[in-house]
């Protein structure tokens, strides 16, 4: 028989769960303290109604009513007008300081089971939330007999017919399921929240750790609790790659690289700039957002290294009016500081720009500015995440990273993300003669032939200024150019279109 799954509604988590809860059993969502359990519930009952019109019954063992209700009204969700319409029922099985429990003989649910179904048979629910059942097992020293209690109970929300949450507190983020050990053993299915501390910023993920009979995504998911929507999912390792390709080619904002690039970059590519710092990077994103406004395109930066005021100042260095196209809508600018929040939240900020301002190109610098917030396992996620939201939309992305010396190299980040990235632009330094001059090569452009010669550059009042290949020079990639003698160049000149052909 087929298992019913009953949307959350919940952004994201609907997604990993392959289409929501199992619809008439208990889940259990273990977390530790602090990890967006109480939250995570509210929420599934709130858009229960809001979006399904099923009544919800919310049953508390810690939190007063009143501290959940206010809590809740923080995200923006009105409980206490839910309550009035009868749609939303509170259920106090609270034991506060000032009632201690007295227990005369075997302890059971009986009059707690008989409160719900009167909550449950007024508002028609359709789901209830038990939050948070560890406060339970900790007054009780006979947990054997409260878990057969809790079983009863849960058989008891079966035959009413509800989806049942049951919260529940760890001591680890990756230890035992519960904090008591018996509350995983109540429920048919097990989610886990975890708030894990990585690099001095807190990560928070989500884990689908079994629905039994029926299928979910596997492993780990970011998630965020955001101010205005409650936890968000970012399911980024989960995306199935069915983006239409496209065969345009839109303008990269410099004439030369266009040829480079086979005629100009597809519309659907992503590419990654890489480079030392002052090499040309930022000039490269500027010239192709400016080309797309100049071609009646929208274009949109998020810039992670500089100010506005400074990136403005920079475009006006190149000839590029950044203020005037911002003011007339074209272009959109949007710069913070890396460490004011997670890579999640960025990431979810970011999607949520996109879809606000609609832009034909994005481009972002930089990357290496949000590496430094992030483990590798977390920043590759984000560029999934990322590059995903613009290859659904066929957005023209640009990103820019800074390589570790001067020369060149790579980082080990890079080297992950690269896979990611349509086309690769290379910017180098290169040394001949004692002088030093700038290099321009594209390394790799996807679905699309391009030239494979490195080509000297200078960044002038009109911007980047593309010239002719670099001769009598190589090792320029490696980091170590070296000049080549005149006979071995002129050798080489021989057998160039013998090369060619083989190629």
């Amino acid at each position: 028989m087929t298992v019913q799954k009953l949307p959350t509604g919940v952004p994201g988590l609907d997604q990993i769960a392959e289409g929501g809860l199992p619809a008439g059993r208990t889940t259990l969502v273990s977390g530790s303290a602090g990890s967006g359990k109480t939250v995570l519930a509210g929420q599934f009952l709130v858009k229960g109604i809001s979006e399904h019109d099923q009544g919800g019954v919310f049953v508390t063992f810690e939190e007063s009513p009143e501290d959940i209700a206010s809590n809740l009204d923080g995200f923006g969700w009105d409980v206490d007008g839910l309550v009035a319409a009868d749609r939303w029922r509170f259920v106090d099985a609270s034991m506060r300081s000032t009632l201690v429990p007295a227990v005369v003989g075997p302890y059971d649910f009986a009059a707690l089971m008989a409160r719900i179904e009167a909550a449950v048979n007024q508002t028609q629910a359709k789901r209830v939330v038990l939050d948070s059942v560890g406060s339970v097992l900790a007054e009780f020293a006979d947990q054997a007999m409260v878990r057969r209690e809790l079983q009863r109970l849960a058989i008891a929300m079966q035959k009413l017919g509800v989806t049942t949450m049951v919260t529940s507190e760890r001591d680890e983020e990756y230890g035992p399921i519960s904090r008591f050990g018996v509350e995983q053993f109540v429920a048919d299915d097990v989610i886990v929240l975890r708030n894990v501390l990585e690099q001095g910023e807190v990560r928070r993920t989500v884990q689908i750790l079994k629905f039994r009979g029926t299928s979910h995504r596997k492993g780990e998911f970011p998630f965020t609790i955001s101010a205005d929507q409650g936890v968000v999912v970012l399911p980024v390792t989960s995306h199935t790659r069915t983006e239409m390709s496209s065969e345009e080619r839109v303008h990269s904002g410099n004439d030369v690289l266009d040829e480079m690039c086979g005629g100009g970059v597809l519309r659907d590519s992503v590419i990654l700039v890489s480079g030392a710092t002052g090499t040309g990077k930022t000039l490269t994103a500027t010239a192709f957002l400016a080309g797309g406004v100049d071609r009646g395109e929208k274009a949109l930066l998020f810039g992670f290294e500089e100010s506005r005021e400074q990136l403005f100042r920079n475009a006006r260095g190149w000839g590029f009016d950044f203020e005037t196209a911002e003011a007339e809508g074209s272009l959109h600018v949007v710069c913070e500081y890396p460490e004011v929040q997670s890579l999640e939240d960025h990431l979810l900020m970011m999607r949520r720009t996109i879809e606000e301002v609609q832009p034909d190109r994005v481009a972002i610098d930089s990357l290496s500015a949000l590496e430094h917030i992030a483990s590798q396992r977390s920043f590759r996620q984000f560029m999934m995440g990322i590059t995903a939201i613009l290859k659904e939309r066929q957005i023209t992305g640009m990103m820019t990273a800074t390589t570790p010396s001067l020369l060149g190299g790579e980082s080990i980040t890079l080297s992950h993300i690269s896979t990611l990235t349509d086309s690769i632009i290379l910017l180098r330094y290169v040394e001949v003669y004692g002088e030093i001059k700038r290099g321009m090569t594209v390394l790799k452009m996807r679905g699309s032939t391009h030239d494979k010669e490195i080509r000297e550059i200078s960044i002038t009042g009109e911007g980047m200024q593309i010239g002719r290949p670099f001769r009598s020079v190589e090792g320029i990639l490696g980091g170590s150019p070296v000049r080549v003698r005149q006979d071995e160049e002129r050798l080489r000149g021989l057998f160039s279109d013998d090369a060619d052909l083989d190629d």
